[in-house]
C-alpha cells in the first residue's frame, strides 16, 4: 500500500524510479544524458518555485517573497496589531482576511463579531480583501480566488496547503506574515524534498482522506517528510480528480512536512476553468532527470477505506482491520489515552461495542478537509433513500463555501442528505478545533476533517469532560449514517456514485467580498472592539539569565492546542494577557500561576526594586550564583528573571503562534526540548524572543521548580553559538552544569532574539 525507500532516488521521465546506490543501472539507462545527483535536485517542482521566488541569490540560504497572504479571524487581528505596532501603512501584496473560525458569536458577547469588524475596517484602510462569515473556509476561497501555478502563498493557519493546483503554500505563525507584510522575507535553509510517487486508481468507496490517512500513518512516526517539502509525482496522480487531489493535499500539514507541490495537468486546467481563472493554470511536471531525498511510494489501488483511531492522525488502521480486531485496538487505544490524558477522566471505548459492531454517536464532514463537493457528493449519493436514524447518532455537513453550498442545493445532494436525517450547516471550520458539535461526554465521533488530538473536538478534561473523535473519508462516514451509526466501510456499501459535475457561481462572492483592489484608503479607522488589546511591553534579552522551570512534559509529543486549548478560548485570541490565562490548561493547570510568579519578580527588576522581594527564593539563587559561580559576575541589571517550560518534542499542530506568544506575555524566556515537532513552532518561539533551546538526552539534569542559569546569553547569541553552558539549580541548593543546544539561527533571527521579539526588532 504505502513503502518507503530507504535513501534518495532518481525520478526518470516522471515514470520510472531509481533508488540511489544503482548508479550502473542510472548511468546505462541515461546514457548522454546523466546527470550528477545535485543538478538532478534542481529539476524537482519544489526547487525552481523556490528559486523563483528567493531574493538571497543563494539557494541554500533562502530568502522568500510570497505572492498572497491569507489569514482567518483567530490570527489576523493579532497579526495586524503587531505589523501596526511595527509601522505598517498599507498591505504590499494581496492579503485575504476570512471569518470561518471565530464565525459563531455565542462567546464572549460581541468579541467574536468586534474581531470581525476589525477585520473589514483594516482590509479597507491597508487595501486587502474581507471574506465575511459563512462565506467559505479559508482554505477553499484561496483554491478557488487566490492559487496559481507556481505562486507561492502563506498562510497563518497551518493547513494552507495548495499543491495540487501547483501553488507552494505555506502554513506558518503569524509574525512570518508580519514580516511579509513589512517587505521582509521568509528564511529557510533549501529544504529537503521527498517524491509522492503515485501508481493504480482508487478503488470504488476509497476517498481523499483514505489515502492521506494511510500515507500520514507511515511517515508520521519516522519522521521521514519532517520539514520537507512533499512533491506528488507518477502515472497515479492522472488517475485523481482535482477535488480528491485537493483532499489529499490538504492532509500533507498532519505529516510535519514543510509544504507540498503536486504535478498539474488538464484536470487541474479544468478546475481553473470552472473558476474563471484559466490564465492562473501553469503545467508543472518534474524534470527528465530528478533527483529526491526520498521516495513515499503510493499504489493507489491497495488503499482500502481507513480510520485514525483518537489521539492523532497517524494512529491508523483499516475499517476492516478494526472491525475484525475491534476488543484489541479499542483496549490498545484506551491504553495509550492513559499518556495522552494523564489519567485525568476515565476514558473508554470499549464501552461502544454493540452486538460485536462499533456505534458512533456523532459523524462530521466539515471544513477544508472534508466540506468539498465531491465528498459531499459522493456522501449524499450513499444517504438517498436511506436513513440515520432515531437514535444518539447524528450527522452534520458543512460545505466548505457557499458557492459550494449553492450547487448542492441545485443538483439535489443537499436534499437528499437532509431527508436522510443529516444537517446542513454554513462554512465553518469550528468542528475541526471544538467550536461546534462538541459531542456528549464519552460520546465517539467520525469526522472529515483534519485533526483529532485530545479535547479538541471541545470537550475540557478540567471539568472530568472526555469525548474523542477517530478520522474517516466522507465516504465511510456516509455509509456508516446509513448504517445508523455502526461503523462501516464505504467499500461495502452497494451504491452508484452519480459523478455530479461542479459549476462555481462567481455572483455569490462578487456580491458580498470586499475587495480593495490593493487600493488602501488610510483614512479608514480600525473598528477596536473592548476586547481587542495591543501587545504589552517586551525587554530586550539581558547578559544573563535566571530561569525556572514552571512546567515538565514527558509525553511523546506535546500539540500546540495542549500549549493553548482551541475551542472557545479562540474568542481571546485578540487580547494577549486574557488569552494566556488559558496557557496549559489542559496539560498543566498550575502553569499559569507559577509563571506569573516568576514573572512578578522580573517586573520588578525592570522597574529597578529588587526581585527577592517579590519572591524570596530569587535572592536566594542569585546569592548562590555570586558565592558558587564568581566567574560570572551578575547584578540586578544584567541577570533577567524568566520561566521556562520542557517538553519532549513541542509543537506539533496548529500553526497558532499563540502557543509561543502567551508564554511570553507571561514572562516566558525559553522552551527546552529534545527537538521540535515542527519548523513553524521554533520560528514562533523566535519571533516572541523566545529561546528555543534543545537538551537531547533523557536524562534531565533538572525538574519542575528548578532554576537554571545561562551566563553570558546574549554574548552566545550575538556571537551565534550553537551550544551554551548552562547551570541547574535544585530544592537543596545543589549547582549541575550542563549544555544547551540553540540550534542554527539566521542573523535575523538572532537580532529577533537579542532585541526581546520581533516588533522590538521592526521597531527599535
Amino acid at each position: 500500500m504505502i513503502t518507503l525507500s530507504k535513501g534518495g532516488a532518481y525520478l526518470i521521465n516522471g515514470t520510472d524510479v531509481i533508488e540511489e546506490g544503482n548508479e550502473e543501472l542510472l548511468k546505462s539507462k541515461l546514457g548522454d544524458k546523466y546527470i550528477s545527483k545535485e543538478e538532478a535536485a534542481k529539476n524537482t517542482m519544489a526547487y525552481n518555485i523556490l528559486r523563483d521566488h528567493n531574493t538571497s541569490g543563494n539557494m541554500n540560504e533562502l530568502q522568500i517573497k510570497f505572492d498572497k497572504l491569507t489569514s482567518h479571524d483567530i490570527t489576523f487581528v493579532g497579526i495586524i496589531q503587531t505589523a501596526r505596532a511595527s509601522g505598517l501603512e498599507k498591505f504590499p501584496i494581496p492579503y485575504v482576511l476570512t471569518n470561518c473560525h471565530n464565525s459563531l458569536c455565542a462567546v464572549g458577547g460581541t468579541i467574536n463579531e468586534d474581531d470581525h469588524m476589525f477585520g473589514l475596517t483594516a482590509a479597507k484602510k491597508y487595501g486587502g480583501i474581507y471574506v465575511p462569515p459563512h462565506q467559505a473556509v479559508i482554505h477553499q476561497f484561496a483554491r478557488e480566488m487566490l492559487a496559481g501555478g507556481g505562486k507561492m502563498i502563506l498562510g497563518s493557519d497551518s493547513h494552507t496547503r495548495y499543491g495540487a493546483l501547483g501553488t507552494m503554500a505555506m502554513g506558518e505563525g503569524g509574525p512570518e506574515l508580519v514580516k511579509q507584510l513589512l517587505n521582509q522575507t521568509y528564511d529557510i535553509n533549501m529544504p529537503g524534498v521527498i517524491g509522492i510517487y503515485m501508481t493504480g486508481e482508487p478503488q470504488k468507496g476509497v476517498g481523499p482522506q483514505d489515502v492521506a490517512l494511510a500515507i500520514i500513518g507511515e511517515v508520521f512516526a519516522k519522521g521521514y517528510v519532517k520539514n520537507k517539502v512533499m512533491e506528488f509525482v507518477g502515472p497515479g496522480v492522472s488517475n485523481l480528480s482535482a477535488d480528491f487531489r485537493i483532499g489529499v493535499d490538504v492532509m500533507t500539514t498532519e505529516t510535519t512536512c514543510l509544504s507540498s507541490i503536486w504535478r498539474t495537468d488538464e484536470k487541474i486546467k479544468e478546475f481553473y476553468d470552472i473558476h474563471g481563472r484559466v490564465e492562473e493554470y501553469k503545467e508543472l511536471n518534474p524534470g527528465e532527470v530528478t533527483y529526491y531525498d526520498g521516495i513515499v511510494y503510493v499504489d493507489l489501488s491497495k488503499i482500502k477505506p481507513m480510520i485514525a483511531m483518537p489521539f492523532h492522525p497517524s494512529n491508523t488502521y483499516t475499517i476492516d482491520e478494526l472491525n475484525a480486531n475491534l476488543e484489541d485496538i479499542l483496549h490498545d487505544v484506551e491504553k495509550k489515552a492513559l499518556v495522552s490524558l494523564d489519567g485525568q477522566v476515565d476514558y473508554k471505548l470499549t464501552d461502544k461495542i454493540r452486538n460485536g459492531k462499533l456505534y458512533v454517536e456523532q459523524g462530521i464532514i466539515a471544513g477544508c478537509a472534508g466540506g468539498g463537493f465531491e465528498n459531499i457528493c459522493a456522501a449524499a449519493d450513499i444517504l438517498k433513500g436511506k436513513n440515520i436514524g432515531a437514535d444518539e447518532f447524528t450527522l452534520s455537513v458543512y460545505p466548505a463555501s457557499m458557492p459550494v453550498y449553492m450547487e448542492l442545493i441545485k443538483n439535489g445532494s443537499a436534499a437528499d442528505i437532509m431527508a436522510a436525517g443529516g444537517v446542513l450547516k454554513t462554512a465553518f471550520c469550528g468542528p475541526c478545533f471544538g467550536a461546534g458539535d462538541t459531542p456528549s461526554n464519552n460520546a465517539f465521533s467520525i469526522r472529515h476533517s483534519t485533526r483529532n488530538f485530545p479535547n479538541r473536538e471541545g470537550s475540557k478534561l478540567q471539568n472530568g469532560q472526555i469525548s474523542s473523535v477517530a478520522l474517516m473519508d466522507a465516504r465511510s462516514i456516509a455509509a456508516t449514517a446509513a448504517n445508523k451509526g455502526y461503523l462501516t466501510s464505504a467499500a461495502d456499501i452497494d451504491v452508484e456514485y452519480q459523478n455530479k459535475k461542479y459549476h462555481f457561481d462567481s455572483s455569490i462572492y462578487a456580491n458580498r467580498v470586499f475587495d480593495s483592489k490593493g487600493v488602501a484608503d488610510p483614512n479608514t479607522e480600525l473598528k477596536l472592539g473592548p476586547n481587542i488589546k495591543d501587545w504589552p511591553e517586551m525587554v530586550a534579552l539581558t547578559d544573563n539569565l535566571l530561569l525556572k522551570v514552571v512546567s515538565e512534559i514527558h509525553d511523546p509529543v506535546t500539540t500546540t492546542d495542549e500549549l493553548i486549548p482551541s475551542g472557545e478560548t479562540s474568542s481571546y485570541r485578540s487580547n494577549p494577557l486574557g488569552l494566556a490565562e488559558f496557557a496549559l490548561s489542559r496539560k498543566d493547570p498550575a502553569y499559569v500561576g507559577r509563571a506569573k510568579e516568576v514573572q512578578a519578580a522580573e517586573k520588578a527588576r525592570e522597574a529597578g526594586n529588587c526581585p527577592g522581594e517579590v519572591l524570596p527564593e530569587i535572592k536566594e539563587m542569585t546569592t548562590l550564583i555570586k558565592n558558587e559561580l564568581p566567574q560570572y559576575p551578575i547584578s540586578k541589571e544584567t541577570i533577567g528573571i524568566g520561566s521556562t517550560i520542557y517538553a519532549v518534542k513541542p509543537g506539533d499542530g496548529s500553526a497558532r503562534e499563540q502557543a509561543a506568544s502567551c508564554q511570553k506575555v507571561l514572562g516566558g524566556w525559553a522552551n527546552i526540548a529534545q527537538e521540535y515537532a515542527t519548523k513553524r513552532y521554533r520560528s514562533n518561539l523566535i519571533n516572541w524572543g523566545m529561546l528555543p533551546f534543545i537538551f537531547e538526552e533523557e536524562a534531565l539534569p533538572f525538574k519542575l521548580n528548578d532554576y537554571i542559569f545561562v551566563p553570558n546569553i546574549a554574548k552566545a547569541v550575538e556571537a551565534g553559538k550553537t551550544e551554551l553552558e548552562a547551570f541547574a539549580i535544585d530544592e537543596n541548593k545543589k549547582i549541575t552544569p550542563f549544555t544547551l543546544k540553540l540550534g542554527e539561527m539566521t542573523e535575523d533571527e538572532r537580532e529577533i532574539i537579542l532585541k526581546g521579539c520581533l516588533i522590538n526588532y521592526n521597531r527599535i
